[in-house]
């Protein structure tokens, strides 16, 4: 979804809806840092996938961010 969802936008605005992508997923992951002390079995067990997927999407995010950044590096040789 959120691959189509970044593709089907202008360029200009890639960068700002991954950003928001990205705090989406840390708004997750706390939510199912709540959800995982609950007493339901079934709520843990999403708790506990919803926090992998937004962790894999987070760290994602990051690893693109770097990416990007260091395009704009000088050469230093």
């Amino acid at each position: 979804v959120g691959y189509m969802l970044v593709w089907n936008v202008q360029p200009a605005l890639h960068t700002p809806l991954m950003s928001v992508s990205n705090a989406i997923s840390g708004q997750v992951v706390l939510g199912g840092i709540f959800m995982v002390s609950s007493e339901e079995v079934a709520t843990q067990v999403f708790a506990v996938a919803a926090i992998a997927i937004a962790a894999i999407n987070i760290g994602g995010g990051f690893m693109v961010t770097h990416r990007m950044l260091s395009m704009f590096k000088r050469d230093t040789s």
